[in-house]
This record gives C-alpha cells, structure tokens and sequence, in this order.
C-alpha cells in the first residue's frame, strides 16, 4: 500500500504509544499500529504500554516484515510526595542492558502493588535501574511550575550522566482547548531546566475511527454508560496515528527532528536476545549441553 504523505512531510518518530495490551486504554492491537505506522512513512515507532512490555513481540513481528524501526519502552504513572499528584514516564530502551533494566524496573513496581496492579513513587524508587534509557516527562497543568521545574531537574541529575540528554519533555498536541498555553508552559520549564522538547502522540488507536471503541474501553474501566464518562472520555480522536503533514501543521520543526534523535539512541532488538545458562551449574571444560547430558547419565545410573 503506498504511503500516505508526501515526499516534503517532515520525517517523524512516534515515541508515546499504547496498544490494547495497555488494558482498557489503548484501542488497537500492536500489528495495526505498526502497520499504520509505515503506512504514513513514520521513520520509527514506540510500542510504550503501561508498565508491561506484552505487545511487544506482537509488534516486532510486523515491524520485521515491514522493515520499519521498532522502539521499545514502557509507560508508569509516578506518584509525587504528598498530594503532589502524578506524571507520566516513558522511558525507551538504548540497548540489550537497557531492556533489562526495563524489565527489572516493571518487575518492582509490579510487586509494590497488589496483583494486577503497580506502584512507582518519584521519592522511593531505585531510578538508576533505567540506565541506557532514554526518558520523557509529561507533567500535567494541574502541577505547579515550582514543582514541575524541581521533578525535572532531578531527573536532568539522574538520567543526564554523559554528554548525550537522555531526559525529554514530552509535548503532546491534542488539539485542545489549552494546546497553546501548555506549550508556552513546556517552553518556560524547557529554558529554567535546560530539559529540551520532543512531540510525541500519546496515542491509543491507530486511526481515528477507534475513536467510538476507546470510549465504550474507557466506560467498562470506569464502570459507567458512556454518556455518563464525561471528561474521563478523550476529548477528541487525536490520539491517533497522525499524518506527518498535519504533524508540520501542529509542532515546531525542532520538535519533530527530536523524535528522531531519540530513535536514534535505541536501537535494542528482541533478535539480541538469547538464551544465558547460569554458568556456576556448568561443569568445567564442559558446555552447558555437556553437563547437563552427564547430569543425566548420571541420575540415569543412580535411579535405575
């Protein structure tokens, strides 16, 4: 199928995306945002469901095939002190030690919270577990610009280790009502942080027409008739797969070529992994196929 933009569209990688894997939050399953993806000639595109990393091998297999750059990440709701309120966190992998540290960091604040369920509070967790990940803070308005500034500069300390900025302000345009003073917002904490900007989607369906579907998903977790969701519902089908022509039309340039400096920086593969035996249980000299046939053998000979 051709591609739907033109030549002239700016290049773009999506960096904030959910998938159905995102129970109840996203609306499309991770082949068809792949697929669409390359169907308006995206450059890259993240799979970043909330605290997991499931639909990811669905995604890889279409990205293979389509031979479109896959990023891989994860999305959590951090918790602030107090009543500080929360903020979302996308972090996406640089490397095969970045996607275990990934992993490792799921695993935590899973545990911290009952089954089905995940804890991650900015005061408490152990952050250096996302080393080799690139990291986008979107901070909602109803957060003070005292404290917006105060959670991005620790992270600018955290994250920022080496010359390269691996810390992101993640500006979405939804075409809201608030679009334009939420971006004056970003750009003040941009220049008292020195934390830089880079668009990405927050989107949860890969065409607009989802939309209907997302809201009947956002009823069943709210437990509530559609008509009766309100503002809980998406304001408008934005959260979609977006032209990279209309995407010129919504962000700066400079926000736009971002995304592709972060695409840049991850380049882990699930074709990296494979299988790693403990190698305390393999005996010396031997491989780990070796041991375990004398393992074997000798059981063998001792039971029968």
């Amino acid at each position: 199928m051709p591609k739907l933009s033109s030549p002239k569209s700016p290049a773009y990688a999506e960096l904030h995306c959910l998938s159905n894997f995102s129970f109840q939050r996203g609306a499309s399953q991770p082949e068809e945002l792949v697929e669409r993806a390359h169907q308006l000639g995206y450059s890259a595109l993240a799979i970043t469901d909330e605290c997991s990393v499931a639909g990811v091998v669905r995604a890889h297999g279409a990205a293979q095939r389509l031979g479109i750059q896959l990023l891989l990440g994860a999305e959590f709701q951090v918790e602030l002190p107090g009543r500080g309120g929360v903020f979302t966190l996308v972090t996406l992998v640089h490397n095969l030690q970045g996607w275990g540290h990934l992993c490792e960091f799921i695993t935590l604040a899973r545990r911290a919270a009952p089954k089905g369920q995940y804890r991650v509070r900015w005061e408490d967790v152990t952050w250096a577990t996302l080393a080799h990940c690139e990291v986008l803070l979107s901070l909602p308005s109803a957060i003070t610009m005292e404290a917006a500034c105060a959670v991005l500069a620790r992270a600018s300390a955290l994250f920022s280790s080496d010359s390269r900025a691996r810390v992101w302000i993640a500006v979405r345009a939804g075409m809201g009502a608030g679009d334009a003073l939420s971006m004056h917002r970003m750009e003040q904490m941009a220049r008292l942080t020195g934390v830089p900007l880079v668009a990405a989607g927050d989107v949860r369906m890969h065409v607009r027409s989802r939309k209907p579907l997302h809201d009947v998903l956002t009823a069943v977790r709210l437990g509530k008739p559609v008509a009766q969701c309100g503002f809980a519902l998406q304001a408008n089908a934005e959260a979609h797969l977006r032209t990279r022509a209309r995407l010129a039309a919504l962000y700066p340039a400079e926000l736009l070529a971002n995304t592709l400096i972060v695409a840049e920086r991850c380049h882990f593969s699930l074709d990296e992994l494979r299988y790693h035996y403990p190698l305390e249980a393999v005996l010396p000299g031997h491989t780990p196929a070796q041991t375990l046939r004398q393992y074997v053998e000798e059981g063998a000979q001792a039971r029968y």
